[in-house]
């Protein structure tokens, strides 16, 4: 991912618990405050969501999106999990992955995330909407896998 943004949060969960936070998209408009829903449209063969469609309002990125998602986890919950757009009215590229690592009741969650518009934006204000998603996101995964 050229130009990417990235954080890191440690969660007070076991891994399996934090995946599976991950993989329940129907509860994204509950924690992450700038999705405004999300719906799985396809699953691979393991049941993985395998394609999902976002509302997403997180100024200055507005915009309705589907992405396609790579599950490299393991029975334990760590690993990484992954996207890329395949569909956007505004956004021409939405590359991201989580990675998780950790052992027990402890698991540490790197998010990376590179946005790219179909429009002009500065850079700097592209930056500022990856690390406003980034940390959004990691705060309310941590809140929801830790309640």
């Amino acid at each position: 991912m050229a130009d990417s943004t990235q954080s890191t949060i440690d969660i007070a969960a076991d891994a399996a618990t934090v995946l599976d936070t991950i993989a329940d998209f129907d509860a994204y408009p509950e924690w992450a405050t700038q999705v405004k829903s999300a719906k799985v449209l396809s699953e691979d063969e393991l049941g993985w969501p395998e394609q999902v469609e976002f509302t997403l309002d997180a100024a200055p990125i507005r915009d309705t999106y589907v992405l396609e998602y790579d599950w490299d986890v393991t029975q334990d919950g760590t690993g990484s999990v992954s996207w890329h757009l395949v569909r956007s009215d505004l956004l021409k590229g939405l590359d991201g992955t989580y990675s998780i690592t950790g052992s027990g009741d402890t698991t540490s969650v790197t998010y990376k995330l590179a946005v790219a518009l179909k429009m002009p934006l500065i850079g700097a204000l592209r930056n500022k909407a990856e690390r406003t998603i980034i940390d959004t996101a990691l705060a309310g995964l941590k809140k929801r896998a830790e309640g």
